[in-house]
């Protein structure tokens, strides 16, 4: 049984300039792995960016294992234990893979995720560690990013887009690696997505959709999977895409 991990986001307001992009976003953290999804421009990313402090929060709340975290650095925000996958995956591209990892890795107490650990969970990492991050192909950037993320040993994983520009086969990979940190980790997970198979697949039961900064709906994988009125209406597709 995993630990329980306790994040709520509570009335909070996001501005870009004059522009209200987050009005008033509130959920809950209240199982291993929980979702957000939308179209693009409707929010997720603001909303992962001011969790992380990457963003200023106007007004509202964030409180994780009831600690108020609003507004706090990021990196003092990642030594509460939340990991951090940005959307891009944000490596340094000069830098080779395994000084990705050394800039991330937490040393200050003895940790479950070394870097060894995270070559045992992507051994490709461990073929190409003395390369440049640069000349990974786009699947391997996206395991460095996740791979850089552990290395803080989180016990929540926050990923923003993960599956953005991989390959079918890629993304089916990477999506058995989300699920083994959950099953054989006791990894807590909250993903940002559009895509509505990567969603599904990983997700069962709290979904939350965002719609122009709002979220309008907690809905399950069944009813996205099965009911294209509200696919269509609130996500604007009537197929999954893979």
């Amino acid at each position: 049984m995993s630990q329980s991990i306790q994040l709520t986001i509570d009335n909070i307001h996001v501005y870009y300039g004059s522009s209200h992009v987050l009005q008033g976003v509130s959920l809950t953290f209240d199982d291993q792995v929980v979702g957000i999804i939308g179209r693009n421009g409707m929010g997720k990313t603001t909303l992962v960016k001011a969790i992380m402090g990457i963003l200023p929060i106007k007004s509202g709340k964030v409180i994780y294992n009831g600690e108020d975290i609003t507004n706090k650095k990021p990196y003092k925000i990642s030594r509460k234990g939340i990991g951090y996958v940005p959307q891009g995956r944000a490596i340094f591209p000069s830098l080779s893979v395994e000084e990705n990892l050394k800039i991330s890795l937490n040393n200050k107490y003895e940790k479950k995720w070394t870097i060894d650990r995270v070559y045992e969970l992507f051994p490709v990492l461990r073929k190409y560690a003395k390369k440049g991050a640069s000349s990974l192909s786009g699947g391997e950037q996206q395991m460095l990013a996740i791979a850089r993320a552990l290395v803080t040993n989180p016990s929540l994983l926050v990923l923003d887009e993960p599956s953005e520009g991989l390959a079918p086969v890629v993304l089916d990979n990477l999506i058995e690696t989300f699920k083994k940190l959950l099953v054989e980790e006791n990894m807590h997970i909250l993903i940002v997505e559009q895509n509505l198979y990567a969603m599904t697949s990983l997700v069962k039961n709290n979904i939350y959709v965002m719609v122009s900064g709002k979220i309008v709906k907690k809905i399950n994988s069944e009813i996205l999977l099965h009911d294209v009125d509200v696919r269509e209406k609130l996500l604007g597709v009537t197929r999954l895409k893979t």
